[in-house]
């Protein structure tokens, strides 16, 4: 889909006085000022509006933010797109966070920072991620830095440790998954929109869904975009992470599941 924008692109979100309107990217064939006001009217009969100050018309090819990206169409007509400079700085702020805080040892740090530079990581995949930046060579180095000062530790066991902080997640630049034809989420097609969510996963949790054809093995339903599908340890032994001892939940039955435990 934005692999193939047009020239004008135009950006919108509710306004506070309004229903919330979701972010949104229109790739109009005509005049984008034409359309920005199609969208106005239709919008206005439904009771929402856009908001002007976060409204933004723009060139493709002079690139923009958005949801974390920053999208741009290169001058040989190369769409690209890689984690915008707020998204990167934030991210890189949390993890000084934790590397430099003096309560955490370098263990308690490199289980806090994983599911961090897993969750980044795994947003951006279908982004350009190459590069010293993205690839985040300068906050690895000054991690393993501070791992290694530890007396418990030496230059082996901090390498290990920043393995464990910095999980390897392999990226596809654009290799996104289309939505086919006209389907929509609210088309009641549980089917089709479980098995193409499912291809957002990889490792583990792909294993775990094929398996299981994309149902929760608590309730039974299928997997649909409304909520997240994490891994749940039938043993309960969050080391253990043999095929047989994980299964896809949804997020609530998992959260079910272990307060059914707590106070069981």
């Amino acid at each position: 889909m934005l692999g193939n924008l047009a020239r004008s692109v135009l950006r919108g979100e509710g306004s506070s006085d309004a229903p919330a309107l979701p972010d949104f990217i229109l790739k109009p064939n005509e005049s984008a000022t034409a359309i920005l006001d199609k969208v106005k009217e239709f919008l206005g009969e439904r009771g929402m509006k856009i908001s002007v100050p976060k409204t933004k018309l723009t060139v493709t090819t002079d690139g923009f933010d958005f949801l974390g990206w920053t999208f741009i169409v290169q001058k040989n007509g190369k769409f690209r797109s890689y984690p915008s400079e707020d998204n990167f700085k934030a991210f890189h702020k949390k993890l000084k966070s934790i590397i430099n805080c003096s309560n955490y040892g370098a263990k308690v740090k490199a289980k806090k920072l994983a599911p961090i530079v897993r969750g980044w990581r795994n947003y951006h995949r279908y982004c350009k991620m190459d590069g010293s930046r993205n690839s985040l060579y300068y906050i690895q180095k000054r991690a393993y830095q501070v791992f290694n000062k530890e007396s418990q530790q030496n230059r082996y066991s901090s390498k290990k440790l920043l393995d464990q902080a910095f999980p390897a997640v392999p990226y596809s630049e654009n290799k996104f998954v289309n939505v086919k034809g006209d389907k929509s989420p609210y088309d009641g097609d549980l089917i089709y929109w479980s098995l193409r969510n499912s291809k957002l996963y990889d490792g583990h949790t792909s294993f775990a869904l094929k398996r299981q054809n994309h149902s929760c093995t608590a309730c039974g339903l299928k997997f649909t975009s409304e909520e997240k599908v994490q891994l749940h340890h039938l043993d309960g032994n969050h080391d253990n992470w043999k095929q047989d001892n994980l299964v896809a939940i949804h997020k609530s039955c998992h959260q079910y599941t272990h307060m059914s435990k707590s106070y069981g």
